[in-house]
């Protein structure tokens, strides 16, 4: 199953609600990631610009963007970002077509 990086910025409200009642976040990560057919590797919190980070693997990138759409639409999210991860076999595959397609592909204003 592909593999996604996600990484989010809880609002205000939902920090508030958390050092009213502190929770482990990561069982709902996971339900909610399991309902689209999906697994939960790990979760982490950072304190950078992203509040915390998960990677999991879904069955396609469909379900992974509806996992976002899911948890951003209900407003405890300031945002949230999803990210195809390779591995090295496909980076590996990326540059060969990247190859290929930079010899086809036209600079806006230098073509013929």
């Amino acid at each position: 199953m592909p593999k996604h990086l996600t990484t989010f910025t809880y609002s205000s409200g939902s920090w508030a609600r958390l050092i009213n009642s502190p929770e482990d976040r990561t069982a709902a990560a996971q339900n909610v990631v399991e309902a689209l057919g999906g697994t939960l590797e790990c979760m982490y919190w950072a304190m950078e610009t992203e509040d915390g980070l998960a990677i999991a693997d879904y069955p396609d990138a469909v379900a992974a963007s509806a996992v976002q759409t899911a948890i951003l639409k209900t407003g405890a999210f300031k945002s949230v970002e999803t990210h195809d991860l390779l591995t090295q076999q496909q980076l590996r595959e990326r540059l060969v077509l990247a190859r290929d397609a930079s010899q086809v592909y036209e600079v806006p204003g230098q073509s013929d």
